[in-house]
């Protein structure tokens, strides 16, 4: 039975996250990433398993090195789901700037 791994789930370990951002800036190999952290290489290999599960890294072999880099339409997505989140905060803030901005004038007066 394969289990089904949730991107959120995903990116909320640490080490996920740091493997994704390593990866955002070059394509590793799982002994690469293994060298930029205090934990076993099977360690990261399993985040990375997750990682790949999660469809937000893929994988591609070189004669006999696997090579890992960002799955970015997968990246794109968590990004347009967070993004209407961040169109609630930014109206939140700008109706708290008005009221603000209200306040401050009835007290100037």
């Amino acid at each position: 039975m394969k289990i089904r791994r949730d991107v959120f789930q995903a990116i909320a370990d640490p080490t996920r996250r740091a493997i994704i951002c390593l990866i955002a800036v070059q394509v590793m190999t799982p002994n690469a990433l293994a060298e930029h952290f205090h934990t076993s290489r099977q360690a990261v290999s399993k985040h990375i398993k997750i990682l790949t599960e999660c469809e937000l890294v893929k994988q591609e072999q070189r004669g006999r090195e696997i090579y890992y880099s960002l799955e970015i339409q997968k990246m794109k997505e968590i990004d347009k789901w967070l993004n209407q989140f961040r169109k609630i905060s930014e109206t939140q803030f700008n109706q708290l700037d008005n009221a603000l901005s209200t306040i401050k004038k009835k007290n100037k007066c």
